[in-house]
């Protein structure tokens, strides 16, 4: 008999991200217990030791349900059953000021796997979002207006992450799991219509399938890698663009008058690159943000300042533009809001 389908497409999306690793180096992989990251765990440990790879798994306990120790606990024993060289977990405390759950979740997510892979020694960290992951967050960015970088999706790699099964639905990891004869753990937080993605997934995705025919997913999946290669470009331009204006301005900040000549999509993302750098959260920099200080270049009436997250303030003075920490209560004259 051969391989089912399901199960080839998962191991297909794994070689292939395996391909550049030698032997004898570490892989981890982020496995919450559900379908996706137990078929990843599955075929990454096929795939991986046929390749003399050793396969850690790791568990993250959130601590956002009853019982989620419990939950834990077992995924730890399922990743050792499938033959897992190592497992790991950790439990971590969910907080972030001005973020949803979903962020803070994700933020302290990544933090221990960062942890974990250091300790491993492991220069990839595989992670299971599938192809109708990608959809999802296509429709979402397109919804909250989250402009291009959103439209783009989620990348396939970044530092030391991987997301093997971006060309993979969903369908395929539950079906690989059901052949394989493996047991997973179904978040009741994925059925919860109280979240965003969860109202795309059970709603709006099967509404455009009804109406628009079979295959929107794969559409806006494949939108977001046509995107991908665009923003990626302009990423490039604008980190250059970044490095060169900060050579010709000086420690105070960078030339107006040169990022005034920059074509507004690189202008733009070098902004974005100056609040990074001073210390504004990622998660929490928006694009209504990054026009603020745009304002500061392209329509400058005077003002004073613009206030970012991260209790920075862009401010431009003497013809260069910079982003400082805002003073607080008690720093003297100055502190008032403009």
């Amino acid at each position: 008999m051969g391989l089912h389908p399901s199960v080839a497409a998962v191991r297909r999306g794994v070689r292939r991200d395996l391909a550049d690793l030698d032997a004898g180096t570490t892989v981890l992989v982020a496995c919450s217990g559900g379908p996706d990251s137990m078929a990843l765990l599955a075929a990454t440990l096929f795939e991986g030791h046929r390749a003399g790879l050793r396969v850690a798994g790791a568990s993250i306990d959130h601590g956002l349900q009853e019982g989620s120790e419990q939950v834990t606990a077992a995924v730890v024993g399922r990743m050792a059953e499938l033959g897992a060289d190592e497992t790991l977990s950790a439990r971590v405390r969910v907080e972030g000021a001005g973020l949803g759950p979903e962020a803070a979740a994700r933020r302290a997510r990544y933090a221990v796997l960062e942890q974990m892979a250091e300790h491993l020694g492991a220069p990839v960290v595989l992670l299971g979002h599938t192809r109708d992951d990608q959809a999802e967050t296509v429709l979402l960015g397109l919804a909250r207006g989250s402009g291009g970088r959103s439209l783009a999706g989620m990348r396939r790699r970044f530092d030391r992450y991987r997301r093997p099964l971006l060309d993979v639905t969903r369908d395929d990891t539950v079906t690989a799991c059901q052949v394989e004869g493996i047991e997973v753990w179904h978040d009741p937080h994925n059925e919860d219509p109280g979240y965003a993605r969860v109202r795309v997934r059970r709603t709006v995705l099967p509404v455009l399938e009804e109406q628009l025919g079979p295959g929107v997913s794969a559409t806006l999946a494949r939108t977001a890698d046509q995107l991908r290669v665009d923003m990626d470009l302009l990423d490039d331009l604008a980190e250059r663009a970044y490095a060169d204006l900060a050579a010709e301005g000086s420690s105070e900040g960078l030339p107006v008058e040169a990022l005034a000549a920059l074509p507004d999509a690189v202008r733009r993302r070098v902004l974005r690159l100056v609040a990074l750098a001073a210390g504004a959260p990622a998660s929490e920099l928006f694009h209504d943000h990054v026009l603020a200080l745009d304002a500061l270049v392209t329509g400058w009436r005077g003002q004073k300042w613009v206030d970012l997250p991260g209790h920075l303030r862009g401010v431009r003075t003497a013809g260069l533009l910079r982003v400082t920490p805002a003073p607080r209560p008690g720093d003297g004259p100055g502190a008032a809001q403009a």
